[in-house]
């Protein structure tokens, strides 16, 4: 499985390295930008990635926007739902607390920080990336 992992907070991004290359190669960017980009660029070199691990609150582009970007792209390029990236989102906030109901597709999940082993398994499963 290729993995990008969009997270600004060192710390957190070294956790979910560390969680996340259990399951598959791991790419990391640390904004919204640069997370659109690595997207981008693997889908031109067709190598795209299979989960991304987005960050809400980045710098330059926060993850919501960066995600709404993703999704675009992917409508464009006509890919089916099956298709699509799956994603996991995250973010110090609750559930409750954030806004992302209009672009939340069957291809997203949710985790709090900070991150546990459980919760990002529970995550993988619930998007069908695990057994």
């Amino acid at each position: 499985m290729r993995i990008l992992i969009a997270e600004d907070d060192y710390v957190s991004r070294k956790v979910l390295c560390k969680y996340l290359s259990n399951f598959g190669e791991c790419d990391v960017t640390v904004d919204g930008i640069e997370t659109v980009q690595a997207f981008i660029m693997a889908h031109e070199s067709k190598r795209p990635y299979d989960l991304i691990s987005l960050d809400i609150m980045m710098p330059k582009v926060d993850g919501l926007k960066a995600l709404e970007t993703i999704r675009e792209y992917e409508r464009k390029m006509g890919l089916e739902e099956d298709k699509k990236c799956k994603v996991i989102i995250n973010s110090a906030l609750s559930e409750d607390e954030v806004s992302f109901e209009l672009i939340k597709t069957n291809n997203d999940a949710y985790i709090t920080k900070p991150f546990s082993l459980e919760s990002i398994q529970k995550a993988l499963k619930e998007l069908s990336l695990i057994p």
